[in-house]
């Protein structure tokens, strides 16, 4: 076959752009296109060169492994070939790689035994032990040679300084070359990246570029205070004593060699199993996709490995690969797309979300076309542009998120994007505070955007529970003027007016109102948080209806009053660090937590001069379609009151939703973060209140303990930087005997 210029030059083209991908990947820690473009292009070259043997050199990248050793290390020739493994992307690939391994051994359609493991993202090293004693470590480099990091590696507190004797009895090999990993785990990655960001210092793209960041500095004291972790995957040279007659059967089974490697103190991972045949691998496959979101740290697929050692000695390798390994690789989590626009949506309380547009891209098994771009600070920090080339990650069911851009393949035409001076729905202007990373709208109510949203609030579960009244329907009845304020659901709606609403009929209409009658004795806390002021959550609404007994009397306290309750809580605050140096009990402190940020809020939507108010003035000057009378929340909560709403306490009560239950968590402030495997978050925090609890919303000094689930990101680091007991959900209901109703 011939082999035409434009197929050289093409060849010569993936080539480079390969090899400036794995310089920027392995030897400058600064990768700028995600594994799965890298993947692509490689499985392209790898495909011209299979199909045109004549265009195979050495020096292509399919023809090596790894990347290029440091000159400002030491280079470290490895005992044995550091070589990378297979990739399998379908299980046709998985079925293929068992069918060669059975055609290999003569073994007909026996079932082959597979050890399987996870296949960690980090950085490969190898770690050898003289008698026992960590002599030297080394990156993997060029698969020949790597680089010495043997005081890095030292630095990390899983890696055993000294190997324990063995369990078994055999006695410890003369050298042995330990395989692994150097990772970093999600919540130290996050955690870093704060400090980072705080320091004003560049953040790392992913915690592996951040674990090779870590343990590639010519300093080991940076290293040392980076929080890195080693786990052990597989021997590479063992070399044992001439007088050592121990059978060492422990190195017959790659299984059992984990295990014995285990017992010698190396940190080895615990999501592995032995499996048969391909029906078994898959079914791994399948059990670690499922459990992935939940790992501490990042897996990019499952490796799997014929168990038996001799097995693998008989199939051997290929140039650059075992042919008794593979790893089997999960559907990309990051890819490359083109930022099309950005479009700015407009909250519920007037903040304007820039949101990106996106080529379709198929990224962690979904086709994505839209991601938050969060606020203009992080559109800079970024450095994003309209037209860019970015990368878009998606973990799980974790929202798409625009990682970064690539400057390197960035379009003359890109142009920056400015965050707009008038809101894009209602035109009125956007401010904002200088200390707040969000622009808002100033229209208020005005704004159909901000109104639709409130009213979606108003209605949700923890607020009113107004079953039936959700998104579509909210739409339809502020577009024919029906809901205008919060009173409007309970005095305009009926069941003619509503069976004349598109798609719906008489029972809809019936349930829906009966879910109206039903919300009006859901209580004051409830209708407060309702109302949607800012910084004002579930838990201070609690809190507020609370020590006042009413939502009237939250409203009718004067600033004079407020500022006098500031006054009281200081000096409770400081007579109580007095009382806690002698020992002498505490005094309870009123409204705790809730300081003046929260207080103006409630000051600025519950005065006559308050947001409502100025958006009603805004819309003279910022027409819109459809005008509408807007009433003050003052005047909105004796509608209210007036309609049946309960916004009293029971006289016999001053508290809220009093519960019979043991009040076993009386005095502790606890944070629940994380995905819980039992438990709603919400139906977490009920049950902590109903004993007594305080549901904290971030850890601090003054936190007492933190239910963690999967994904506990930062505050999980926070509170282990704090030394706060940290519990999983089942742990925390044991400890405390905690039952739901």
């Amino acid at each position: 076959m011939e082999i035409t210029t434009e197929l050289r030059a093409k060849t010569a083209s993936l080539r480079k752009q390969l090899d400036d991908w794995a310089h920027a990947y392995h030897v400058l820690d600064a990768p700028n296109v995600p594994d799965a473009e890298y993947d692509r292009v490689y499985r392209e070259l790898e495909a011209i060169e299979r199909d045109n043997p004549a265009l195979v050199d050495p020096q292509s990248p399919t023809q090596r492994v790894g990347g290029q050793a440091l000159d400002a290390f030491e280079p470290a020739r490895h005992q044995q070939p550091m070589l990378s493994l297979n990739n399998a992307f379908e299980a046709t690939d998985v079925e293929a790689f068992d069918r060669r391994a059975r055609e290999g051994l003569s073994v007909g359609e026996a079932l082959l035994e597979y050890a399987t493991e996870l296949k960690f993202d980090g950085l490969a090293v190898s770690l050898i032990y003289r008698n026992g004693l960590l002599d030297r470590a080394a990156t993997r480099g060029d698969g020949t040679t790597g680089e010495n990091v043997t005081q890095n590696i030292r630095t990390i507190k899983n890696v055993p300084l000294r190997l324990r004797q063995p369990e078994d009895g055999t006695a410890l090999p003369v050298l042995l070359e330990v395989r692994g990993e150097v990772l970093m785990l999600a919540a130290d990655f996050k955690s870093l990246n704060e400090r980072q960001r705080l320091a004003e210092q560049k953040e790392f793209a992913n915690p592996r570029n951040a674990a090779a960041g870590s343990l590639r500095q010519l300093d080991p004291a940076i290293t040392a205070q980076r929080p890195l972790h080693f786990f052990s995957y597989a021997l590479g040279e063992v070399q044992t004593a001439p007088s050592d007659e121990t059978t060492h059967e422990h190195l017959d089974r790659h299984s059992d060699t984990l295990d014995w490697m285990r017992s010698l103190g190396l940190p080895v991972g615990d999501f592995r199993r032995v499996v048969q045949g391909t029906v078994g691998l898959l079914a791994f496959y399948e059990e670690v996709g499922k459990a992935r979101d939940s790992l501490p740290f990042d897996i990019d697929g499952v490796v799997y490995k014929l168990n038996d050692r001799s097995m693998q000695e008989q199939l051997g390798f290929v140039s650059k690969a075992p042919r008794f390994a593979i790893a089997h690789k999960f559907p990309a989590q990051e890819m490359l797309t083109t930022l099309l626009d950005i479009e700015v949506q407009v909250g519920r309380t007037g903040s304007l979300t820039p949101v990106a547009r996106l080529e379709p891209v198929f990224v962690g098994g979904v086709t994505v076309t839209n991601a938050t771009l969060h606020n203009e600070d992080e559109i800079a920090r970024k450095g994003l542009m309209i037209g860019d080339i970015v990368v878009v990650r998606r973990a799980g069911d974790v929202i798409p998120e625009v990682m970064r851009s690539v400057p390197e393949q960035r379009p003359a035409t890109a142009r920056v994007f400015e965050m707009p001076t008038r809101c894009p729905i209602c035109q009125s202007p956007v401010v904002r505070d200088e200390d707040e990373a969000v622009a808002r709208c100033t229209g208020g109510w005005v704004c159909a955007a901000q109104r639709k949203q409130a009213i979606e609030h108003f209605a949700s579960r923890r607020a009113m529970e107004i079953e039936g009244l959700g998104e579509k329907l909210v739409d339809q009845l502020v577009q024919a003027n029906l809901l205008s304020n919060f009173s409007d659901i309970y005095s305009n709606l009926n069941l003619e007016n509503l069976k004349n609403l598109d798609r719906f009929g008489e029972k809809s209409a019936t349930n829906l109102l009966a879910g109206i009658q039903t919300s009006k004795s859901r209580g004051p806390a409830r209708l407060l948080f309702g109302l949607g002021i800012r910084h004002v959550g579930e838990e201070v609404a609690r809190l507020l209806i609370e020590h006042f007994g009413s939502l009237d009397a939250v409203a009718a306290t004067s600033a004079d009053q407020w500022n006098t309750l500031l006054e009281q809580k200081a000096q409770i605050q400081k007579d109580n660090q007095r009382r806690r140096t002698k020992g002498e009990p505490l005094e309870l402190v009123p409204l705790e937590g809730i300081g003046e940020r929260i207080i103006q809020s409630l000051r600025d939507a519950l005065t006559i001069t308050n947001a409502v108010t100025n958006a009603i003035t805004n819309a003279v000057t910022n027409p819109v379609t459809n005008p509408v009378t807007y009433a003050p929340l003052q005047t909105e909560i004796q509608r209210l009151k007036a309609a049946g709403l309960v916004t009293d306490l029971p006289a016999a009560s001053t508290i809220e939703g009093q519960s019979n239950a043991p009040q076993t968590l009386q005095g502790m402030t606890i944070v629940v973060t994380g995905t819980l495997p039992n438990y709603g978050r919400d139906a977490l925090h009920d049950l902590i209140r109903a004993h007594g609890g305080k549901v904290g919303s971030s850890v601090s000094s003054k936190t007492s303990l933190l239910v963690a689930g999967s994904d506990a990101g930062s505050k999980l680091a926070k509170a282990q930087e704090l030394n706060i007991v940290v519990l999983d959900e089942a742990s925390f209901l044991k400890k405390f005997a905690l039952k739901p109703d």
